[in-house]
């Protein structure tokens, strides 16, 4: 934006001066033709009288005086034939003069200044005074070129001011993008300087009100956070109480298997909202890792239970662990979880489905986790947040991607009749 304001000034200052400096150096030109002419026509008008009245000698010796204190070429052609001054052949514009014309004509490197006096007993006389190109332009480059500095000069003053005035509006706006990223990376407490002009300085003043706006609103979110935390923990450590307390320790395992399930789920989900709620630079530790084989190994067993009492046949082919991927276990079982519930909400009891687990090229480069099963498919739309014909959440397939893409990773779906298969390209763990 300098640059740009800083040529626009150049340019406008050079169409100004070329406007104003072109006439001008052409009336230089012009008034320096016309002050030469003028010299000459009074040197010509100087021996008029004396033409008009004196004999041959007396004009021969007038016009050798008038010759040796000028350096123009004065002629004086008399009615006979005679030449006296400089020796010059009667040009078209002599003879045109001869018939009682005076004029100003161009001649060859110069221009001749004609002059018909009457008045003689044997005719007209014609006085030429020749004035060279030299003295036509004299002085006339010397000024073009002192026109040429004044507006060179000016065009480089014109730079520096616009240089300098876009300096001060450039350097605002440098600074509100600065205050802009840092905000971006989750520095709040970064504020902008107002300065500059009026417009810029309210730019600020809004965008430090956004970032107070936005402090105000994650601190409403971690209180409601951690209301959220104590409000699940207490029933669900008295869910957990009531499972133990079952007869069948069958039952009670499930259930508590269950119960355990939801609290990892709830832990997950609370951990990731104050991620969100206090940016990614507040929340210290290690980078999220997870033995995909193990995670959905236990989570496939237990969603086994499920289709055992449904009718579904499981068909589970993983590969053997350890397998780590980019992604925190607890998210990676909600991932799984969700996925496997998709099944089980979709599809009629008696659907078998099948979990595959491959690793991407060796242990450390990832995984990929594909979920197919042999139902109708999806309704159309289910992948979006938030849309669920069956009166849920909607949700699922969003948890199963937000942990894919943690990792560098894709869901993918593709469903069709008979079946859906949902890949899951899970990325290993960042390095650290």
């Amino acid at each position: 934006m300098r640059r740009r304001l800083t040529l626009l000034v150049a340019a406008t200052t050079t169409l100004v001066l070329v406007a104003f400096l072109v006439p001008l150096a052409l009336l230089l030109r012009t008034v320096a033709q016309d002050r030469a002419i003028v010299a000459a026509t009074a040197d010509v008008q100087s021996i008029v009288s004396l033409v008009g009245t004196a004999d041959a000698a007396t004009l021969r010796l007038t016009i050798d005086q008038l010759t040796a204190t000028t350096d123009r070429p004065v002629t004086v052609y008399l009615p006979d034939g005679t030449v006296l001054g400089d020796q010059v052949a009667p040009t078209p514009a002599v003879e045109l003069a001869g018939n009682g014309r005076s004029l100003t004509a161009a001649g060859t490197g110069g221009r001749e200044i004609l002059v018909a006096v009457q008045g003689r007993p044997d005719g007209t006389a014609v006085i030429r005074a020749f004035v060279p190109a030299a003295e036509l332009e004299r002085g006339v480059r010397q000024a073009w070129a002192v026109l040429a500095g004044l507006g060179a000069v000016l065009v480089l003053v014109g730079l520096l001011v616009a240089d300098r005035l876009a300096r001060r509006l450039v350097a605002p706006i440098t600074e509100l993008s600065a205050v802009s990223h840092r905000l971006a990376n989750a520095e709040l407490s970064a504020r902008a300087q107002p300065g500059g002009p009026p417009e810029l300085r309210e730019v600020a003043g809004a965008l430090n009100h956004l970032a107070a706006r936005i402090q105000e609103l994650l601190r409403d979110e971690r209180e409601q956070i951690a209301d959220l935390s104590h409000r699940l923990r207490t029933p669900l450590t008295a869910l957990r109480l009531e499972a133990e307390s079952l007869p069948e320790p069958a039952d009670a395992a499930r259930v508590t298997a269950g119960v355990d399930s939801l609290e990892r789920a709830v832990t997950a989900l609370i951990r990731q909202a104050r991620r969100r709620s206090c940016g990614p630079a507040a929340i210290p530790g290690r980078a999220a890792v997870a033995d995909a084989a193990a995670v959905v190994r236990d989570r496939v067993e237990f969603w086994s239970v499920l289709a055992e009492d449904t009718g579904r046949t499981v068909s589970m082919d993983l590969v053997p662990g350890p397998l780590p991927v980019g992604v925190d276990a607890d998210e990676l079982a909600a991932a799984v979880d969700a996925l496997l519930g998709n099944v089980f909400a979709h599809t009629p009891d008696g659907t078998g489905f099948a979990v595959t687990l491959v690793a991407h090229g060796d242990a450390a480069a990832g995984a990929t986790l594909v979920v197919t099963d042999r139902g109708p498919g999806m309704p159309a739309g289910l992948a979006g947040r938030g849309v669920s014909p069956a009166g849920g959440t909607g949700l699922g397939l969003d948890i199963a991607a937000r942990a894919a893409m943690s990792s560098g990773g894709r869901l993918e779906l593709a469903s069709g009749s008979p079946g859906t298969v949902v890949t899951l390209r899970l990325g290993p763990p960042a390095r650290p």
